[in-house]
Protein backbone atom coordinates (compact mmCIF):
# COMPACT_ATOMS: atom_id res chain seq x y z
CA UNK A 1 0.00 0.00 0.00
CA UNK A 2 1.19 3.54 -0.74
CA UNK A 3 2.65 5.25 2.30
CA UNK A 4 2.74 8.95 3.11
CA UNK A 5 5.93 10.67 4.28
CA UNK A 6 5.76 13.21 7.08
CA UNK A 7 6.69 15.94 4.55
CA UNK A 8 3.73 14.96 2.37
CA UNK A 9 1.38 14.84 5.37
CA UNK A 10 2.43 18.33 6.44
CA UNK A 11 1.99 19.66 2.89
CA UNK A 12 -1.46 18.06 2.51
CA UNK A 13 -2.65 19.51 5.81
CA UNK A 14 -1.38 22.97 4.79
CA UNK A 15 -3.18 22.77 1.43
CA UNK A 16 -6.46 21.57 2.96
CA UNK A 17 -6.35 24.25 5.67
CA UNK A 18 -5.84 26.99 3.05
CA UNK A 19 -8.97 25.99 1.08
CA UNK A 20 -12.68 25.40 1.62
CA UNK A 21 -12.11 21.63 1.72
CA UNK A 22 -13.29 20.24 5.09
CA UNK A 23 -10.70 18.89 7.53
CA UNK A 24 -11.74 15.31 6.70
CA UNK A 25 -10.93 16.04 3.04
CA UNK A 26 -7.57 15.59 1.42
CA UNK A 27 -5.99 14.84 -1.91
CA UNK A 28 -7.23 12.20 -4.32
CA UNK A 29 -4.86 10.35 -6.62
CA UNK A 30 -6.38 8.67 -9.64
CA UNK A 31 -5.27 7.18 -12.93
CA UNK A 32 -6.24 9.16 -16.02
CA UNK A 33 -6.11 7.45 -19.40
CA UNK A 34 -4.58 9.46 -22.19
CA UNK A 35 -4.11 8.61 -25.85
CA UNK A 36 -5.70 5.19 -25.61
CA UNK A 37 -3.22 3.07 -23.66
CA UNK A 38 -1.06 5.68 -21.92
CA UNK A 39 -1.99 6.65 -18.39
CA UNK A 40 -0.92 9.35 -15.98
CA UNK A 41 -1.54 10.15 -12.34
CA UNK A 42 -3.94 12.94 -11.46
CA UNK A 43 -3.87 14.66 -8.09
CA UNK A 44 -6.78 16.82 -6.93
CA UNK A 45 -8.27 18.19 -3.74
CA UNK A 46 -11.29 16.21 -2.61
CA UNK A 47 -13.75 16.85 0.25
CA UNK A 48 -14.17 13.08 0.75
CA UNK A 49 -13.23 9.77 -0.82
CA UNK A 50 -15.25 8.43 -3.73
CA UNK A 51 -16.90 5.06 -3.23
CA UNK A 52 -14.28 2.36 -3.75
CA UNK A 53 -11.30 4.60 -2.89
CA UNK A 54 -8.64 3.38 -0.49
CA UNK A 55 -8.19 5.91 2.31
CA UNK A 56 -4.79 6.63 3.83
CA UNK A 57 -4.21 8.90 6.82
CA UNK A 58 -1.10 10.22 8.53
CA UNK A 59 -1.17 12.86 11.26
CA UNK A 60 -4.52 14.22 10.08
CA UNK A 61 -3.61 14.27 6.38
CA UNK A 62 -5.87 12.21 4.08
CA UNK A 63 -5.03 10.63 0.73
CA UNK A 64 -7.72 8.94 -1.33
CA UNK A 65 -6.63 6.46 -4.01
CA UNK A 66 -8.79 5.12 -6.79
CA UNK A 67 -8.52 1.37 -7.36
CA UNK A 68 -6.07 1.61 -10.27
CA UNK A 69 -3.81 4.11 -8.47
CA UNK A 70 -3.81 1.92 -5.38
CA UNK A 71 -2.52 -1.03 -7.42
CA UNK A 72 0.01 1.04 -9.39
CA UNK A 73 1.44 2.71 -6.27
CA UNK A 74 1.34 -0.34 -4.00
CA UNK A 75 5.07 -0.32 -3.14
CA UNK A 76 5.61 3.46 -3.34
CA UNK A 77 5.54 6.46 -1.01
CA UNK A 78 4.05 9.92 -1.53
CA UNK A 79 6.60 12.60 -0.65
CA UNK A 80 6.56 16.38 -0.89
CA UNK A 81 9.15 19.10 -1.35
CA UNK A 82 8.31 22.59 -0.13
CA UNK A 83 10.29 25.46 -1.64
CA UNK A 84 9.07 28.83 -0.45
CA UNK A 85 5.33 28.84 -1.07
CA UNK A 86 5.39 26.05 -3.67
CA UNK A 87 4.74 22.38 -2.97
CA UNK A 88 5.82 19.60 -5.31
CA UNK A 89 4.58 16.08 -4.72
CA UNK A 90 6.54 13.08 -5.92
CA UNK A 91 6.31 9.32 -5.88
CA UNK A 92 9.34 7.53 -4.43
CA UNK A 93 10.28 4.01 -3.48
CA UNK A 94 9.18 3.34 0.10
CA UNK A 95 12.76 3.25 1.36
CA UNK A 96 14.03 6.37 -0.49
CA UNK A 97 14.29 9.95 0.73
CA UNK A 98 13.17 12.81 -1.50
CA UNK A 99 10.77 13.06 -4.43
CA UNK A 100 11.10 12.04 -8.03
CA UNK A 101 9.92 14.58 -10.62
CA UNK A 102 6.69 16.29 -9.51
CA UNK A 103 3.22 14.99 -10.34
Amino acid sequence: MLTITSNAAEAIRAIVQSTDVPDEGGIRISIARQNGSQASLELALSPAPIEGDDVLELNGAHVFLDEMASVALDDKALDADVQGGEISFGIVEQDEEGPEPPL
